[in-house]
């Protein structure tokens, strides 16, 4: 007593969200030991998980009517108010929510705690201001600490719940009306999560979880939430204003509505509150009273003896019935134990059983355990009358009948109030099974009602999670006057049910009905579908329009894809590269939702084609360029970065270097076989041009684009060549080889003897990829005659570079089959074009060729190997004139595309008669200035100069 008398209390007081509780764990964990208890089991595990996190579960308890942890080493006991054990002696001792004293049920035991409980050292009392006043009054010495909100608490007013933001909850005061409000949010939000005091713990949480984790937007609960549960809501909604106190309808009292309204904004995130549904505005009065947390201070604390005598039943029930003559405390009316004991004592069998004090309190314990079931006050008399005489005989609950009891209860089947009665006839036996003393094998039973109690709680968790049951439905319906004849749902798969029947599948924003046996079922499954869809589609337009890119994609079929579903599909528009967009989106969706779903598969392909297309469009819009050189850009551009120079041979000859020069810093390369942007080769520019140039052109069928990484692949005669240049490739004989390659191919080309003939170097086969024979065929295809022979194999010697770097410089003769006379291609090649030489599987030989089979019996033979000889062999045009020399006629074409006079006596003027139409590589003078040089100009002048 004299240690108590040392003691500290403190009465920490104030509105919800000042950090109360928050501040008691502190003060707890600053003691050697503590008892902190609380108004409801929800809340006692979620701060037991709080300090198990941060002290371990080696000196943590947690001890609720259902549930008892207790370490050998508890330092710190985490209680419901009615389960506190106060006579251990802590250093510190802390009841949270303590206005819960005027509570008319549980009253009696938070003023108990008032009055009596006590730390060693310290001592905490933390609610609302409304109980200074009383605390005052009735504990001699305490300490007061006002706290202040830490966020704003503001009125919005009447909200339909279509309208509810997000982060909102809905209260409601009825079984019934939380799962009408959240059916109806499932219809027209996607969903909600809902918590009542009647679930367990791990239902609580898994339902919780959904809502804070962002599964769902929207929580639907009871007064439950009131009591310190910590959950991230912007907004309250009240459905109602009233509710059933066990005996009558009343009214909430604003402290009551400010309790609720106050889990909007936490910490220091500013809330609101409101009503809905049938739930008439509050009055100005009581929303100053809410905003300003000012209340009617609390006058009467609930009060029950706490001093009971045990010699006889009757002296029982008289220290219960004892009155107070403190002004401040009233007689509580009969608890649920008191009235079960009057039930019992009532039957003359147990009061003859009733021998002496031992018995009494036996009884009295066994009356306390609560009435979960609620079915009836005779039925749950019935049982404690079993417990009772099971206690009182054997001295322990026979084992053989707990196990049917508890067996009948073990069943996951059944819809959500199936599951609900189970569970709370489990928390029946599990508070049994906590009593010291009262079974035999205490941890075992402990377990299995704890296991049956999980099973149950996890199964309640999926119903409410697929958004309840046609009963519920029901209930919706009749609450809130719709007039549906039939209820569709829809599961996460997109099946869609009526009335539990599968009726079709709901496919991105398009509904697929199943085949019924009548027309008129097919109709009215289908309106009933519709309509219930309706909410959905919107939703789902919501969701897509936030989608982010990464979730869509176009096929190569000009399809438009959100994830595995086909969404819409593109069609031609105006513009070549800004497609038009169709939507596959139901009628009875609405136009909105149509018009929203177009507008966000535009906007990802506009953003697609400006990322892939970028250089390109940076190119058309470039002001800079005028004359030729935006003519040649306009046409790249029509041709989307792919062009074949002898397509425009003229404009690319007329360009002169100032133009070329500006082209170029866009990416344009002149290349020997194409002008094109290396970028746009790549493997997601080139599936996207496919797609587009397919739609400009109105093709039924759209090419498709070549694996990535192949120099070359298959040429097929039936394919046309231009879905090859569109796919980034030149048909060349039996294979087609990928543009920047047969430009670096080109540069190799221009440095052999194609009058006198080449043969096939390690570098010209490592860059097709190829093999020799291969290589030959695709030779051939590029205008080259392929003269194969035979020789004795000798060790190939690596090919050394020319001594005056020449090595790009290209025989006289293939000036004159070069497009315009004197323009060659950019010998840098792109940075995109390094695939590997085996990249289609074909590696070339080390010395170039394959080596011919050699008998193994004869050693001493020598080796022979198979060698292709290149020359300059292109086809002649078909209205060509009887063909000339080549040499004469390539110097001609190059004297006069510089102006000067032929030589070999030519006239002036006259055209050579066989100018070749395939733009390959052949020999040119080594003194010609390559006009694509950036320093052509430079070198002209010295030239000139000289």
């Amino acid at each position: 007593m004299n240690i108590r008398a040392n003691s500290r209390t403190v009465a920490v007081l104030g509105p919800t969200n000042t950090g109360k509780t928050h501040y008691a764990i502190e003060r707890m964990l600053a003691h050697r030991t503590g008892v902190i208890g609380l108004p409801l089991r929800l809340l006692a595990r979620e701060v037991y998980d709080r300090i198990l996190a941060l002290r371990g579960p080696d000196c943590v308890a947690l001890v609720t009517g259902e549930e008892r942890i207790v370490p050998d080493r508890t330092q710190y006991w985490v209680c419901t108010v009615e389960a506190m054990p106060v006579e251990i002696g802590a250093d510190f001792v802390a009841v949270d929510e303590i206005q819960l004293c005027a509570d008319p049920d549980r009253g009696h035991v938070f003023t108990d705690r008032l009055l009596h409980a006590r730390g060693l050292h310290e001592t905490l009392f933390m609610g609302s201001d409304t109980m200074r006043s009383a605390i005052a009054a009735l504990v001699p010495g305490v300490h007061f600490q006002r706290r202040e909100r830490l966020s704003q608490l503001a009125y919005s007013g009447s909200r339909k719940i279509s309208r509810m933001p997000p982060r909102s909850a809905i209260v409601g005061f009825s079984v019934e009306n939380v799962y009408a409000i959240a059916e109806l949010i499932r219809r027209q939000k996607g969903g909600c999560a809902v918590v009542m005091g009647a679930l367990s713990p791990r239902t609580r949480n898994a339902q919780v979880a959904l809502y804070q984790n962002g599964d769902v937007d929207f929580l639907v609960a009871t007064d439950a939430i009131g009591m310190g549960l910590n959950l991230d809501i912007k907004h309250v909604a009240f459905s109602a204003t009233h509710k059933f106190d066990g005996r009558r309808m009343r009214p909430l009292n604003p402290d009551e509505l400010a309790q609720i309204a106050g889990r909007a904004g936490r910490y220091q995130t500013n809330g609101s509150f409101g009503v809905t549904g049938e739930a008439r505005p509050l009055p100005d009065e009581v929303i100053a009273a809410i905003e300003n947390h000012e209340f009617l201070p609390v006058r009467k604390l609930q009060w029950r003896n706490g001093r009971l005598e045990f010699g006889t039943v009757a002296r029982l029930i008289a220290s219960l019935e004892h009155q107070t003559q403190d002004d401040w405390l009233t007689r509580a009316r009969d608890a649920d134990d008191l009235t079960a004991l009057k039930t019992l004592v009532a039957q003359p069998d147990i009061l003859d059983r009733l021998t002496g004090p031992r018995d009494v309190r036996l009884l009295w314990d066994v009356c306390r355990i609560p009435d979960f079931r609620g079915i009836s006050g005779a039925e749950h008399a019935g049982l404690l009358d079993s417990v009772f005489a099971f206690l009182q005989g054997a001295g322990r609950i026979e084992t053989d009948w707990l196990a049917r009891n508890i067996q009948r209860i073990d069943r996951v089947d059944g819809d959500i109030d199936a599951l609900s009665r189970r569970l709370a006839y489990i928390r029946t036996w599990t508070y049994i099974a906590q009593r010291k003393g009262w079974v035999d094998d205490e941890k075992h039973w402990r377990g299995a009602t704890r296991a049956v109690e999980d099973r149950l709680s996890d199964a309640l968790h999926d119903r409410l999670t697929q958004r309840f049951v046609d009963r519920r439905t029901s209930v919706l319906m009749r609450r809130l006057k719709q007039k549906e004849s039939l209820v569709a749902d829809v599961n996460d798969k997109g099946e869609v049910t009526v009335e539990g029947e599968l009726i079709g599948r709901l496919e991105g924003f398009r509904f697929r009905q199943d085949k019924t046996d009548s027309a008129d079922e097919a109709k009215t499954l289908r309106q009933a579908s519709i309509s219930a869809l309706v909410p959905l589609f919107h939703l789902r337009a919501d969701k897509f329009y936030n989608a982010p890119d990464t979730e869509f994609d176009f096929t190569e079929q000009g399809g438009l894809m959100w994830g595995d579903t086909a969404i819409g599909k593109l069609v031609k528009g105006d513009d070549s590269m800004r497609p038009q967009i169709t939507a596959f989106v139901d009628d009875e969706a609405g136009h909105d939702v149509a018009e929203k779903v177009r507008r966000r598969l535009q906007h990802f392909m506009d953003r697609k084609i400006a990322a892939l297309f970028e250089p390109l469009l940076n190119m058309s819009r470039d002001e800079t360029l005028s004359g030729l050189a935006r003519g040649v850009a306009f046409q790249l551009v029509e041709a989307m970065g792919v062009i074949p120079r002898e397509q425009i041979a003229q404009d690319i000859k007329a360009l002169d270097q100032d133009a070329r020069a500006m082209l170029r810093k866009h990416g344009v390369r002149f290349g020997q076989y194409t002008v094109f942007l290396p970028l746009l080769l790549k493997p997601a520019p080139t599936r996207l041009r496919l797609v587009l140039k397919s739609l400009a052109d109105g093709l039924d069928e759209f090419p498709e684009s070549p694996p990535a990484g192949l120099v070359t692949i298959p040429h097929l005669p039936e394919i046309p060549s231009a879905h090859y240049i569109m796919s980034g490739y030149r048909p060349a004989g039996a294979r087609a080889i990928r543009i920047d390659m047969l430009e670096r191919l080109a540069d190799l080309l221009r440095g052999c003897d194609s009058r006198a003939g080449f043969e096939a170097t390690p570098d010209m086969l490592s860059i097709t990829g190829t093999t020799l024979e291969q290589f030959a065929d695709i030779m051939q295809g590029l205008g080259y005659a392929a003269a194969k022979g035979e020789r004795a194999k000798v060790k190939a010697e690596a090919p050394q570079p020319p001594a005056d770097g020449t090595a790009d410089a290209a025989p006289a003769d293939a000036q004159a089959d070069t497009p315009d006379g004197h323009e060659h291609t950019d010998t840098a090649p792109p940075a995109d074009s390094s695939a590997p030489a085996d990249a289609i599987g074909d590696a070339p030989q080390a010395d170039g060729a394959p080596s011919s089979p050699t008998d193994a019996d004869k050693p001493d033979e020598p080796q022979v190997e198979l060698f292709y000889t290149f020359t300059w062999a292109p086809r002649p045009r078909r209205d060509a004139r009887p063909a000339r020399k080549p040499q004469q006629d390539a110097r001609g074409d190059q004297r006069k595309g510089q102006g000067q006079k032929p030589k070999g006596g030519k006239p002036k003027g006259k055209k050579p008669e066989n100018k070749p139409r395939d733009y390959s590589a052949g020999p040119r003078k080594s003194d010609r200035i390559d006009p694509d040089n950036p320093f052509a100009a430079a070198l002209m002048g010295l030239k000139t100069k000289g």
